[in-house]
This record gives structure tokens, C-alpha cells and sequence, in this order.
């Protein structure tokens, strides 16, 4: 490889160490054209998978300020730099290695560390980003239908409470209606005062007649 051809290489892979948010290189001997277009296919556009040197990965992982372990540099090496979802390319190579056991996960970088070939394995076994998101929307669907069937509950049982309360003015309109009545009576002369008037007047003629 000519020297400005070399430069551009390490620049390409040092701007994709860089990018990558996680990457995985893997050993490719054996495997046919046909069978290495058929995997980029399935990691999709968001995973660029290249065939490099060894060499020049090494070089372009120093620049990038990513450490690869040598172990993973010996062979004939093809890269898969994942720019999106790194669980669901880890997915897709784990599934292409069952059917074409010429791929060989070897190893990769996630998170900024060095990984071994059976975490990126595990990192495989777990639920995308897309799975937890549409699983943390339905948990707060549940949740926002019951705090409305909670309000509502309270709000009925709020309304049951209150009906019996609302005629409250009877009892005050029939004390107001007794007191009047309660004191016309204590008013009323009594029956007592009746005999000294009859008295009165029965002793008129008896002091007439003792004049006569």
C-alpha cells in the first residue's frame, strides 16, 4: 500500500474507532463473497463491517486513544464498527456465526473497554433499546390508567359521601316556626286571674245591703 493511501486508511479507521459506539473485530477466513455481503446486509446501514490489516488497526486504535488487545490483531482481521444499536448488531453477528461457523467473533471494545468474545455473547442474550422502550411504555401506560381509575374512584366515592348532607335548612325553619308559638302561649293570660274578677263582683251587693 502506497504511503497516501496507507495515511487515509488510518485516518478512515481512526475516525471510526472515534464514531463507533461499540466494535467488534472478527476473523472472516473462509467465508465466501456471497456470505460476507449477506452479513452487512443483516447488520444494516448503521454498522460499517470492513476487511483491514491488522498493521494499520493497531495504529489507527493508538490514534483513536482505544486500547485493543494484541490477541485480538492475529489473523486475518474484518472490523464491525457499530454507529447504532450495539446490542442488536451483537445480535446479528451471534446469529451469523450459528449458521456460518467460518465467522469467529474474536473480540471487541464496548463502552470504551476491552471485551472478550462471550460478553459480546451476553451483550447478545440482552433486550434492545427498542424492546425496553416500547416494555417502559406499556408500564407507563398501565400505570397512567390506573392513577385515572384511582381518581375516579375517588371522585365517585367523594360524590356518595356528600348527597345525603345537602338538606340542611329543616330543622332550623321549624324551630324558627315553634319559638313564635312557644311564646304567644307563655303570653296568654293565665286561667287563674278568672276568680278574682268573679270575686269583684259578688262582693258589691254585700256591702249594700249592710248600709241598709
Amino acid at each position: 500500500m502506497a504511503r497516501p493511501d496507507k495515511a487515509a486508511a488510518v485516518a478512515e479507521l481512526t475516525e471510526d474507532f472515534r464514531t463507533a459506539n461499540a466494535t467488534v473485530l472478527t476473523e472472516y477466513r473462509g467465508l465466501s463473497v456471497t456470505s460476507m455481503k449477506q452479513l452487512r446486509r443483516n447488520l444494516g446501514s448503521t454498522t460499517k463491517y470492513s476487511v483491514v490489516k491488522n498493521t494499520l488497526t493497531k495504529i489507527a486504535a493508538k490514534e483513536a486513544g482505544v486500547d485493543v488487545p494484541s490477541e485480538l490483531l492475529k489473523g486475518p482481521s474484518a472490523l464491525a464498527f457499530i454507529k447504532g444499536d450495539p446490542i442488536n448488531a451483537a445480535k446479528s453477528l451471534r446469529d451469523f456465526a450459528k449458521e456460518n461457523p467460518f465467522l469467529v467473533i474474536k473480540g471487541g471494545i464496548y463502552e470504551g473497554k476491552a471485551v472478550t468474545a462471550a460478553e459480546i455473547f451476553k451483550l447478545a442474550d440482552l433486550e434492545s433499546r427498542e424492546v425496553l422502550l416500547a416494555k417502559l411504555a406499556g408500564a407507563m401506560k398501565g400505570s397512567l390508567a390506573k392513577a385515572i381509575r384511582t381518581i375516579d374512584a375517588l371522585r365517585l366515592k367523594k360524590e356518595a359521601g356528600e348527597a345525603p348532607a345537602a338538606p340542611v335548612a329543616a330543622p332550623v325553619v321549624e324551630a324558627v316556626v315553634e319559638a313564635p308559638v312557644a311564646e304567644a302561649v307563655a303570653e296568654t293570660p293565665a286561667a287563674d286571674a278568672a276568680p278574682e274578677v268573679v270575686a269583684e263582683v259578688v262582693e258589691a251587693p254585700q256591702a249594700a245591703e249592710e248600709k241598709e
